[in-house]
């Protein structure tokens, strides 16, 4: 029996993606910047497809930039607004960002920006009045993951959005959130959750890898990571990928016309795998208990040495018996090291060596949720056990 459940890693794209990018390299493979009838139907595929991916997001196509992953959408809601000022500045960000947020920051801390990591709490939210006292004259950014990837706590995106609009400062600062996380699994309406630049990705929604969009607030200034030929309102040159932004955009119609009984099964089978595993004592859930992203289980072993028992060495044991799943911590050259998500929440470094990841999808059904808890829990079991006989042996 083969298990797949690390759909927050990627998704299978589905057939009816495969079907339309097949039909795309076929018949609209033209360049969509050309005048001729070659380069007119492929630029009107693209547009549907943005259409369809502004949707998603309840925004206008005017307001889409498709880049080639969620990954350069986020550096370029960073870097397309740094790049705007000759001095540096300040921006806020959460202590839980994913990398795509959190190394661009630094790169701008280490070039002289002024950087403020919001705290955040046991169950990794971000509370809004530590946003207020961080906001500044200087303030030029804000960005808050919507939905965490490794331990699926939601953020309060149109709170913290209210929180910039009350400042009393002058200069009001961008507010970005990504939510590639959040893309296909919750509804997004960037009207009612008042950001100026969100991010979404293809391959999160059973799309083609190496796609991306970004929001951008019409009347929103941006400077280009890639200059040009002034390719997507001069935000992104580049001749557009367009078989990939069409999958793009048949993921992205589907996901809107299935969200809503797609979340409420999604919820079932989180819940239900949720109850069996935390009835083992030796694991404990991470992120918020409600507000976290439906697909999403996430634990971490309490009494486990980070050194002999790992998320990573559940990892494999579990890829072993045919089941695929993350862990938190990362793998550098044969070194462990801590999950810095679950060090930002308080966890000690060595139990933040131990977090998993379980994260379900279209094909993910009741009995592999059973079968897996089971899986698991016999895994657990003999892991520490071994952790127990290498203990008494020294």
């Amino acid at each position: 029996m083969q298990i797949y459940l690390d759909y927050s890693a990627t998704t299978p794209p589905r057939a009816e993606v495969m079907a339309a990018m097949g039909s795309a390299m076929k018949s609209s493979w033209g360049n969509p910047s050309s005048l001729h009838n070659w380069g007119s139907r492929a630029a009107t595929v693209m547009e549907t497809a943005r259409m369809q991916v502004a949707d998603l997001m309840g925004a206008s196509g005017d307001a889409v930039v498709f880049t080639a992953s969620g990954t350069e959408a986020n550096n370029l809601a960073v870097m397309g607004v740094a790049q705007q000022y000759r001095k540096p500045r300040h921006m806020i960000i959460s202590a839980v960002e994913h990398s795509a947020i959190a190394k661009p920051i630094t790169l701008l801390e280490q070039w002289g920006w002024q950087i403020t990591r919001l705290p955040v709490d046991c169950y990794g939210q971000v509370h809004p009045i530590d946003l207020a006292k961080a906001l500044r004259e200087d303030t030029v950014l804000v960005s808050v993951i919507y939905g965490q990837s490794e331990v699926g706590t939601i953020q309060p995106i149109a709170e913290l959005a209210a929180i910039i609009k009350a400042s009393e400062h002058i200069s009001k600062p961008l507010f970005h959130s990504d939510a590639v996380q959040i893309a296909g699994r919750l509804p997004i309406d960037v009207q009612k959750l008042g950001v100026d630049l969100l991010s979404i990705s293809s391959h999160k929604i059973y799309g083609p890898q190496g796609a991306g969009a970004l929001y951008v607030k019409p009347g929103t200034d941006l400077m280009p990571l890639i200059n040009g030929g002034g390719q997507e309102n001069h935000l992104r040159s580049g001749t557009q990928a367009v078989p990939t932004i069409v999958g793009f955009g048949v993921a992205a119609e589907l996901a809107r016309q299935e969200l809503s009984q797609e979340q409420q099964r999604l919820l079932k089978l989180r819940d239900r795998l949720i109850e069996q595993l935390q009835c083992h004592p030796e694991l404990l859930l991470t992120g918020h208990p409600q507000q976290r992203l439906p697909h999403h289980v996430s634990f971490y072993l309490p009494n486990a040495n980070g050194e002999q028992v790992s998320g990573k060495t559940l990892v494999r044991q579990l890829n072993l018996a045919g089941i695929g799943i993350s862990a938190g911590s990362a793998c550098h050259s044969g070194k462990l090291t801590p999950s810095p998500i679950l060090q930002a929440m308080g966890f000690s470094n060595t139990a933040a060596k131990t977090g998993i990841r379980l994260t379900l999808g279209h094909q993910t059904t009741e009995a592999d949720v059973d079968w897996t808890a089971m899986v698991v829990r016999q895994i657990i079991e003999r892991v520490m056990m071994r952790q127990l006989v290498t203990a008494g042996g020294k």
